[in-house]
């Protein structure tokens, strides 16, 4: 499908509402989200996935709120009843985390929900995304940042059933050097270190058949990329499988998955991966097997 040229927007996620038989469209929305001060997230609405109405605050920071920049990657969970809003911030003396944000409504306002970040403090974490297993309880799975460990890690911790704080010690889920399509990253122009390797943008999917397979996005040899990890249990606690190969290979990235209105199975992700040209575009996929592949090229 077209690229959205009207929309600069990294980290697209989109939330179908059938009820409404609208899409609602969140990503990181600042002009400038890698060094000025964040403003917050926007929102974007539409029926058909190519006209879009917006944006709209969906969220702005109140007064005393500790994140400060680098607001990233917010997505929008239905849960009992209520719509949370997972997305990365930083500040000065902090490390980069995931907060909880609610609304009683998709397109917010959203205000603070949990009790701080729920990424551990010491930890420098971002893309945080709501998993809910078999028995009904909720996860949060993160990227343990490539800056903090170097061999970028995605963990998973469970939460609070309100979702308000996290509960026990993160479990490990994989490295991003276990794909064999990732590539070392520079630092600041440096060569690049072969430790050094990103994680990005998790996002998990139940196949038809049962299969959890989760989406996650690092660098190969034609630069950002997404690929595909399989949980060889059907649980979050894995162990993950990698995918040969990404599934989107060309400069484009930190993608999730939804089903259209019309059935059809969807995935964004935002393309070039640099700023401001990032705009968000839509490939549709098919399930083989437990695996997603591309349903066109």
């Amino acid at each position: 499908m077209p690229l959205n040229r009207d929309i600069h927007l990294r980290d697209p996620f989109v939330l179908p509402v059938p009820a409404a038989r609208t899409y609602f469209l969140f990503g990181t929305t600042d002009a400038d989200p890698w060094n000025a001060p964040g403003t917050g997230f926007d929102v974007y609405t539409g029926i058909d996935l190519e006209h879009w109405d917006g944006p709209r605050p969906a969220f702005r920071p109140q007064p005393g709120f500790w994140g400060t920049r680098n607001f990233w990657a917010p997505e929008s969970h239905p849960y009992r009843g209520r719509h949370y809003l997972f997305a990365s911030f930083t500040a000065d003396g902090a490390c980069r985390a995931t907060q909880i944000l609610a609304a009683d409504r998709p397109q917010g306002p959203y205000r603070v929900h949990s009790a701080g970040p729920v990424t551990p403090r010491d930890w420098e974490c971002l893309d945080g995304t709501l998993h809910v297993d078999a028995d009904g309880l909720p996860w949060i799975v993160f990227c343990h940042e490539w800056v903090q460990v170097h061999d970028g890690e995605i963990c998973a911790v469970r939460l609070s059933e309100n979702l308000t704080r996290s509960l026990g010690a993160p479990r490990l889920l994989f490295r991003a050097s276990e794909a064999p399509w990732t590539r070392p990253v520079s630092r600041k122009g440096a060569p690049p270190d072969p430790a050094d390797r990103v994680t990005d943008g998790p996002f998990l999917h139940r196949s038809a058949d049962g299969t959890l397979l989760m989406l996650w996005s690092s660098f190969t040899d034609t630069g950002y990329a997404m690929g595909i990890a399989t949980s060889a249990s059907g649980r979050i606690e894995g162990p993950w499988r990698q995918s040969p190969r990404p599934l989107v290979e060309r400069d484009a990235g930190h993608g999730m998955i939804f089903r259209a209105f019309d059935g059809r199975l969807l995935i964004t992700v935002h393309t070039p991966n640099r700023t401001p040209d990032e705009r968000p575009v839509f490939h549709e996929v098919k399930e083989r097997d437990g695996i997603l592949v591309l349903a066109e090229p």
